[in-house]
């Protein structure tokens, strides 16, 4: 079996990368589009916070996708 070589990328990163850059969104927006606080979403976006399975529900509605 192969060593893994990298670590797991967290949730946040692709929240920023693929949703939060090209959607030209900034925390403050989403917070409001998914109706928590911006220090909820800062957390999560800056590799602090863990995705609850409420946000992904959450993330998911908003952003068309599977949680």
């Amino acid at each position: 079996m192969r060593a893994k070589k990298r670590q797991p990328v967290h949730p946040g990163v692709i929240l920023k990368e693929h949703y939060l850059e090209p959607l030209n969104l900034n925390i403050s927006a989403l917070s409001g589009m998914l109706n928590v606080s911006r220090k909820t979403v800062s957390k999560i976006v800056n590799g602090r916070g863990a995705v609850t399975p409420d946000m992904a529900l959450r993330l998911s509605v908003t952003f068309d996708t599977t949680p």
